[in-house]
């Protein structure tokens, strides 16, 4: 079966600090013509931040695409101070926004996070062994955050009641439930 859609023209839409939107008419494999609305963003890093005493950081942000704030774990995107590293990117994040270092950042995972819509891949890594860092970088001037620390079973019912609807802050929750009985 044949499933890819061969693109007949293109033409980008919007061009913004953070994403460009591009419009493309594809012909699909059955011979119609359709539109896709991509929107192009910068790859990503996020993390599960865990402190020695087996709770994870989370942050509280306003976000304008919904109207209210959330809780998220540490995340950001890649950019040209990462030379396309999601690694630096990811130690960068950690000490941006949480003022922590990390002795040891593992790669979880990576996926994109909107597929029907988005080209955005999102790196998740595991932070542990956290330090106050020795020199803090720059936060972004347009970010308010405020820091929290959750146990496990704090953020998997903070989950159950709604409170946390972030999808890659859920998905790193439950891998941080699966990683052994205990939640450790």
């Amino acid at each position: 079966m044949q499933f890819e859609e061969k693109p007949v023209s293109s033409k980008t839409v919007f061009k913004g600090h953070l994403i460009e939107v591009e419009v493309q008419q594809v012909q699909t494999p059955h011979g119609q013509l359709a539109q896709r609305e991509i929107v192009h963003h910068a790859p990503a890093v996020a993390l599960l931040a865990l402190t020695d005493d087996h709770q994870m950081l989370l942050e509280k942000q306003w976000r304008a695409p919904i109207a209210k704030t959330t809780l998220e774990i540490p995340a950001g995107k890649v950019d040209s101070r990462d030379q396309a590293s999601a690694d630096h990117a990811a130690v960068r994040e950690l000490n941006e926004e949480t003022r922590y270092q990390a002795a040891n950042l593992t790669k979880l995972s990576g996926f994109y996070t909107s597929v029907g819509c988005m080209d955005e891949y999102m790196t998740l890594y595991l932070a542990t062994g956290l330090r106050p860092v020795d020199h803090e970088l720059p936060q972004d001037a347009d970010e308010q955050l405020a820091l929290q620390t959750v146990t496990l079973d704090q953020a998997l019912a903070m989950i159950d009641r709604g409170e946390i609807e972030d999808a890659k802050t859920i998905m790193a929750i439950y891998y941080w439930r699966g990683m052994n009985n205990d939640g450790r």
